[in-house]
């Protein structure tokens, strides 16, 4: 089936233009009318979604293509914007940067491309006149794939500025679809890895962005722009399913605890609804306020977030340490990033912590951030030894030791990493579960199997209560039901149909403009390398269940199964990548870069330098884990330390906008010319 959802992808030709305040205000801006929008994120992110789900009063989600691979990039896309008028999708550093030393993978251009949706280019006009054009120009034309439908200038100084960068984009036929002045209405605070997270300065980030919305409506052409999202064409993807994903339920239903709170702010939408899928009651507790784990509690997920700034305060709940070294000693499942792996340890900056690992914490001036693409070296809850994986690593702490007896992870030219401990899985490193579902299911199966041995309660106490939040947000779960689709395994591969769009009854409030010309490429598959497949083991390995010691006959037949479910995953990661190689082997990216390219090739720049531009080159630690041709994660990479959001937008100077220009894909020469419609995924 197809998806028609209507869809923007919001870029910038680098960190730093407003990225983060147009999209975050449209969001808003669009809720304001009624609309039901759908926050989406290029790259691993975890701050800017939340902004956005504050905006939208949905999920925030992330879009990233090294994660989970590009043949997921539409799927998930159907999947979080099911049911939605309208879906925002925030880009991440420049339009073309990607995974250093991977071509464009995870870039702006490669998900904009897979889900053939129009982008629209955020500009810092502060410092430049006519020469904005050429700069939109070379956007536009690099990449014949990419449908670049016009332009938001950021930071405009006056009427008279506004007007002429307003007639050098005219004059390239590009339209500007609004132009932000410079001022400092909204101030949005940063510290160590980026702006300050919603769940921690709850009023303030409702009031930044309130104003977001507000600047963005009142300088946003909102009807033209929407035009532009509606002429989208439909985009084939089946709707990934979380049911599907991990194989059905447990006939148990274990209680799996999942921190939550201030300290614990860091996590993808999607691992909640794995572990609801596999049957599991996902129970939500605050490690700052709560004194007990939920009861019933058999499982515990805790995932990133920011112990250091709450350290005092964790350190001081000591009836939850004592149930959390409760829970690991009777060998419950226990899955802990960056974060939780910190509260894990015996201490964090010499303040006592929950001390399940003979480790210390310390916070360091350094910061550690990238992608890596690493393997289980030990057998544990989660994932058999052998197993293959990419993640993402972004802190400014070190734990000694790196690693205990039993490593969770390798990686390429470092030591083993992270700690496999009893039913323990500990490590810096993030993953998303939608790339990984079997993670959920062996964490449930788990659990269910301390459960059927009347596993002795765990510190049950009263009902925790969260905190409260800023705003009254669903839960990932309370997203519409995904309709069905019909697709290819690959969108991105997919050959665009041109299917003219039925637009809903929204009048421009301008005459309608003329029809946006597309690409005259078909957007071919983004090339997937490597195509980061679910649990891919090492070599020919096949994945093997973990039995317990000791375990009983009826142990070992769920783990033959486990074992059965985890080949048959293994085997269709493996038909999948053949498939997707396939056909970008057959595709039509030759035709594509012998055309417009070589035109603006002497003005194209390089993701390296855009890279170098952000100040994120190979990462430093304190460990002397220093240098890596390992790629940098530029989601997590953008997020800088000198008052910006977490991709390096500048909020503190909001924006204003207006409008102009007919629609794309015009030269110099000659004017506006029509074209078939567009439309994304």
């Amino acid at each position: 089936m197809v998806t028609v959802v209507p869809r923007l992808v919001i870029a910038a030709p680098a960190s730093g233009h407003g990225k983060t305040t147009v999209a975050t205000g449209l969001l808003a801006a669009y809720k304001a009318r009624g609309l039901r929008v759908s926050p989406h994120k290029v790259g691993p992110d975890y701050i800017d979604p939340g902004y956005h789900a504050l905006a939208s009063g949905r999920p925030g989600r992330n879009l990233d293509p090294y994660l989970v691979g590009p043949h997921l990039m539409g799927p998930l896309f159907a999947h979080g914007a099911a049911g939605a008028d309208l879906a925002v999708v925030e880009g991440v550093m420049g339009l073309y940067d990607g995974a250093v030393g991977h071509g464009d993978l995870g870039s702006t251009a490669q998900v904009a491309a897979a889900l053939r949706a129009p982008v629209v280019l955020v500009v810092d006009s502060s410092a430049q006149g006519r020469s904005v054009a050429a700069l939109v120009h070379g956007f536009r034309t690099y990449e014949p794939s990419v449908w670049l439908g016009g332009v938001i200038l950021n930071r405009v100084g006056s009427e008279r500025h506004e007007k002429i960068l307003r007639d050098a984009c005219e004059e390239i036929g590009t339209p500007v679809f609004g132009a932000l002045r410079r001022r400092d209405a909204i101030s949005t605070p940063s510290r160590h890895l980026g702006l300050v997270p919603v769940a921690e300065r709850s009023q303030e980030a409702t009031e930044a962005v309130d104003a977001m919305g507000r600047i963005v409506a009142e300088s946003v052409d909102l009807d033209r722009l929407l035009w532009l999202a509606r002429s989208a064409p439909p985009v084939s993807a089946d709707p990934w399913s979380p049911s599907e994903a991990v194989g059905g339920r447990v006939s148990e239903r274990p209680v799996i605890a999942v921190a939550a709170g201030a300290a614990f702010t860091f996590g993808y939408a999607e691992t909640v609804e794995l572990l609801e899928a596999t049957g599991a009651v996902v129970a939500r507790f605050d490690p700052l306020h709560d004194e007990s784990l939920p009861e019933g509690a058999a499982g515990l997920v805790v995932g990133g977030g920011f112990p250091e700034v709450h350290a005092e305060a964790l350190s001081a709940n000591e009836p939850l340490k004592k149930a959390v070294r409760e829970l690991a000693a009777s060998g419950a499942p226990i899955a802990a990033e960056c974060a939780g792996l910190l509260w894990l340890t015996k201490s964090l900056d010499g303040k006592p912590m929950c001390g399940v690992l003979d480790a210390e914490a310390g916070m360091t001036p350094n910061l550690t951030l990238g992608y890596r693409s690493a393997v289980a070296i030990s057998d544990s809850q989660l994932l058999p030894e052998g197993t293959r994986v990419h993640g993402h690593v972004f802190h400014r702490t070190q734990v000694e030791p790196r690693a205990g007896a039993r490593p969770a992870w390798q990686w390429q030219g470092r030591p083993p990493e992270g700690f496999v401990q009893d039913g323990i899985h500990a490590s810096y490193l993030h993953l998303h579960w939608a790339a990984h579902p079997v993670i959920a299911r062996r964490l449930v199966d788990a659990a269910a199997r301390l459960q059927r041995r009347a596993l002795p309660a765990v510190a049950a106490g009263p009902s925790n209560t969260l905190v409260d939040a800023p705003r009254a947000l669903p839960p990932a779960s309370a997203d519409p039901a995904p309709t069905k689709i019909d697709t290819p395994a690959d969108p991105a591969s997919a050959a665009p149909t041109a299917v003219a769009p039925a637009p809903t009854a929204v009048e421009p409030a301008v005459p309608t403009p003329t029809a946006i010309e597309p690409p005259a490429a078909t957007p071919t598959a983004v090339e997937p390398t490597p195509t980061p497949t679910a649990i891919e083991p090492a070599g020919d390995e096949t994945p093997t269940a973990v039995v317990p010691a000791g375990g009983s006959g009826e142990d070992r037949e769920a783990a033959d199964a486990a074992a059965a479910r985890a080949r048959a995953e293994a085997d269709a990661a493996a038909a999948r990548t053949r498939a997707e190689q396939d056909a970008v082997a057959a595709g039509t990216r030759d035709a594509v870069k012998s055309g417009t390219r070589d035109a603006v090739k002497n003005g194209a720049g390089s993701d390296d330098a855009a890279h170098e531009a952000a100040g994120i080159g190979p990462d430093r630690r304190a460990d002397g884990d220093e240098g890596t041709d390992e790629a940098v994660a530029p989601g997590v990479a953008s997020m800088k330390e000198n008052g910006t959001t977490a991709d390096g937008n500048d909020i503190a100077t909001a924006d204003k906008n207006g409008d102009s220009g007919s629609l794309p894909r015009v030269s110099r020469s000659d004017g506006p010319a029509s074209a078939p419609d567009r439309d994304g995924s």
